[in-house]
Parts: C-alpha cells; sequence; structure tokens
C-alpha cells in the first residue's frame, strides 16, 4: 500500500518547460525553440525563453519541494544544454546547472529521478534528419553515456524517454507537435528510431552507472470507440497500438504490435529487436485520462472524439475518469510484470489568485484525490506500484496551450516569477504526512522492500 515505508511522493517537470534561460550559459535551439515561433502552433504566442525561471531558481524550487514532504523528483536534462550540436564538444556551463540541481536535491533529502529526454531535440540532430535518422541511436547513446558518467555518482533512477508515443505521433505522424512534420514514413521511422535508441541508452547506463535503475515512461491511456460503429471501433484499435503499445510491447517482449508491423518493417535491421528489448527494472507510467475515439481520415485513421456526455469534465475538456487509471495500472501488471511507478498524474484547473492571496483549486484536489484513491484499488488488487508523481510541480510552458493551462500544484505568477502553492499542494502535502505517519506506526520489518 502507499504506507509502505519505501512508497515514492514526488512531482515531475520538464526542462523545455521550466528551465528557460533558452540561450544562456552556451545553451543551443531545440526542435520546440524553432517550433514555437512559428504563427498559430502556440496558443497566445506564448515562448518558453523564460518559462519558469528554474535555471536560476532552483533553490527555491527544490525548498518548495522539500516543504510539501517530497522524497522524489522527476526532470530532464536538457540535451541541447549539455551538448548544444547535439554531439560533439558539451558544453561545462550546462552540465553543472544539474551538478548544482541534484546536489540540492540531496541535501534535502529528495531522490533525483533523472529522465534523458523530454521532446528538447537538440535542432542541429532536426537538420540532418532527427528521429528519421537511424544514425541517432548513436548520438542518443553518447549523449546517455555523458549523462551517465557525470551524473551517476550520485543518481541512480533514470529514465530512457518520456511519452514517445505523444513526440512521435504528435511530432511526425499528425504534425501537431515539434518538429511539425505529419508524413507516415517519418513517423514509422521515428517509433523505430526512439525504440533502438532506448535500447542502445540501457545498455550505457547498465555499463557506466553502478546501480543504476532503469526504466522508461509512456503514457497509456484506454481507448474507447466513440460509438458502436464498425468503424470506430476499428479505429480505437488502430489508435492503442500507436499510443499504447507502439514502444513499451517491443521494449518489452522484441515485437511490434501486428497493427504496425508491416509499416514498419522496412526499417527493421538484423539484431535491431533483441537490442530495443534491453531488460529494465520498472514500468514508468503517465495517465490523465481515457481516449474516445471515432474513425479519422488522418495517416493512422483514427481521431480523438468526445467523451459521453455523462463523463465529467476537467476545465479543459479531459474526461475525469478515476477507475480508467485503475484498470490501466491492473493491466499493465499483468502483462509487464514490472514495478510500476506513476511519473505523471495531474489535472488543469482554472487557477485564481483570491482576495486573500490564496489559490483554492477545489477541483484539482478532487482529481487528485480520486485517482489516488484508484491507484490503492489496484493496489490492493495486486498491481505493484511503488510510487506516484503528480504533474506538475509547478504551472509551466504547456506546449502549444502556451501558459494557457496551469498544471502545477504551485501557482507561478509568469510575470515576476513568485510562486504560490496551492490548496491542491497543501492536500498533498497532508496526505504525503498522513501515509507516512502509518507507516512509521507500523512494525518496520514488514516493510523491506527497495522501492
Amino acid at each position: 500500500m502507499t504506507n509502505r515505508p519505501s512508497f515514492l511522493w514526488g512531482a515531475s517537470t520538464s526542462a523545455f518547460q521550466i528551465e528557460g534561460a533558452a540561450h544562456l550559459d552556451g545553451r543551443a535551439d531545440s526542435i520546440w525553440d524553432v517550433y514555437l515561433h512559428v504563427p498559430g502552433r502556440i496558443k497566445t504566442n506564448d515562448t518558453a525563453g523564460t518559462a519558469c525561471d528554474h535555471y536560476h531558481r532552483f533553490a527555491e524550487d527544490v525548498a518548495l519541494m522539500r516543504n510539501l514532504g517530497l522524497n522524489a523528483y522527476r526532470f530532464s536534462t536538457a540535451w541541447p544544454r549539455l551538448l548544444p550540436q547535439g554531439r560533439g564538444a558539451a558544453n561545462e556551463a550546462g552540465l553543472a546547472f544539474y551538478d548544482r540541481l541534484i546536489d540540492t536535491l540531496l541535501a534535502a533529502e529528495i531522490e533525483p529521478w533523472l529522465c534523458l529526454y523530454h521532446w528538447d531535440l537538440p535542432q542541429a540532430l532536426e537538420a540532418l534528419g532527427g528521429w528519421q535518422n537511424r544514425d541517432i541511436a548513436g548520438w542518443f547513446a553518447d549523449y546517455a553515456a555523458l549523462v551517465a558518467r557525470r551524473y551517476g555518482d550520485r543518481v541512480k533512477r533514470f529514465a530512457t524517454f518520456n511519452e514517445p508515443c505523444v513526440f512521435t505521433l504528435f511530432g511526425y505522424g499528425l504534425g501537431w507537435h515539434a518538429p511539425g512534420i505529419a508524413d507516415k514514413a517519418a513517423l514509422h521511422k521515428a517509433i523505430h528510431h526512439v525504440n533502438l535508441s532506448h535500447g542502445r541508452a540501457v545498455d550505457v547506463l547498465r555499463r557506466d552507472v553502478a546501480g543504476a535503475s532503469i526504466g522508461a515512461i509512456h503514457n497509456r491511456q484506454p481507448c474507447y470507440p466513440c460509438t458502436s460503429s464498425p468503424a470506430d471501433a476499428a479505429a480505437a484499435l488502430r489508435l492503442a497500438a500507436y499510443w499504447n503499445d507502439a514502444f513499451p510491447v517491443p521494449q518489452a517482449f522484441a515485437s511490434y504490435p501486428p497493427e504496425l508491423l508491416d509499416a514498419i518493417s522496412p526499417y527493421i535491421a538484423p539484431g535491431d529487436m533483441a537490442q530495443i528489448a534491453r531488460p529494465v527494472d520498472w514500468f514508468g507510467l503517465n495517465h490523465y485520462s481515457p481516449h474516445y475515439v471515432r474513425d479519422g481520415t488522418n495517416l493512422i485513421g483514427a481521431s480523438f472524439g468526445p467523451a459521453p456526455e455523462t463523463v465529467p469534465r476537467s476545465t479543459i475538456g479531459w474526461p475525469v475518469v478515476p477507475e480508467a487509471f485503475r484498470d490501466t495500472l491492473l493491466d499493465i501488471h499483468q502483462r509487464f510484470h514490472l514495478p510500476i511507478y506513476v511519473l505523471e498524474n495531474g489535472t488543469a484547473a482554472n487557477d485564481v489568485i483570491d482576495a486573500s492571496g490564496h489559490i483554492q483549486d477545489d477541483d484539482r484536489t478532487s482529481y487528485l484525490k480520486a485517482y489516488t484513491a484508484a491507484m490503492e484499488q489496484a493496489i490492493r488488487a495486486g498491481a505493484d506500484v511503488r510510487g506516484y508523481f503528480v504533474w506538475s510541480l509547478l504551472d509551466n510552458f504547456e506546449w502549444g496551450a502556451g501558459y494557457s493551462q496551469r498544471f502545477g500544484i504551485v501557482y507561478v505568477d509568469h510575470a515576476t516569477q513568485r510562486r504560490i502553492p496551492k490548496a491542491s499542494a497543501r492536500w498533498y502535502a497532508e496526505m504525503i504526512a498522513a501515509r507516512r505517519a502509518l507507516a512509521h506506526a507500523a512494525e518496520p520489518h514488514k516493510w523491506t522492500e527497495s522501492g
């Protein structure tokens, strides 16, 4: 249960969404730095040049985490900050930033969880074909080696990728995210080369980090047909193959889902599948809501549709279905037989500072209560869940939505960079403290898991 002493309570962020300092201390452009300047791509034309200014305010943010009682923090390193050209000479100023962050986390008794890639591919590599170029597996392995050798004395938890299904489908298939490509061959090349890069990085991390604990972070959402029509049912299966199975299935079982195999086969070389399916230590899950799917005319033949009118929705229109979270956790447990860490879960809300200076985000608190209760149900039913990380610590740059969607449990005034913990942050801190109190009251010898 979540009152085990080894259970991790954390928060997650990503480099591009919070760091800012986009052109300071040697950092070069990522594909998102370029994409967000394309007219019409970002709501209200927001940019991430400053974002939450975490690059300069990380100590303040770590203090917030400590005050909340978090014992783990998942962040990403920015590839273009560490290797401005994506390969070749490393940037010492960028490397030193993460030294400072990691050391500050450890001093606060917060375990660092380092994700190598959260969507910010160096633009210099995109100019060489990016994820469509098979050589990227070697470039990514070299990047992983740099990170492992620099931080592996202090960091033991590593994720290779965050949500590869999203950045490949939206970035190379549907054209909604950077680099804005909508091409069937580009999508399937990217899927395979990301998988190959994952396997190469796992090997590097095993080699270079003593005691490394390695996984990947997958976004998994049940895909329900919008109607009872056969066309919508088939579309839901197609989307599920891309969204849920294109990455964890080959990484676990050395084979692609049947729905994708013919399209990806031209890019598979001898030995690739064994390289992809390297053993990992845990399954990282990001989950928000189910998808409702209808037949579509796009290149995957599936479109996102509306949820039934009876399904509650968040302020940004996402379905709120806690039982889908429970069922997803149980499905992962039964299919992949790995410890599970929930590395993103949360919701956006209409957060307003009241006259007393507080943010009473009751919708977010209700969501978190319902979803952590659903996680408890899954654990009682046998799912081996060992940690929960809320998305997100801070209101940040939410990709195409810019700053119009606030997912943080800490409010950020982006004009002044003032941080204000919301009511949901207080609830999260109180819930964590209560679970820890239960754990301390239990007999210690009953809980011997390392987590």
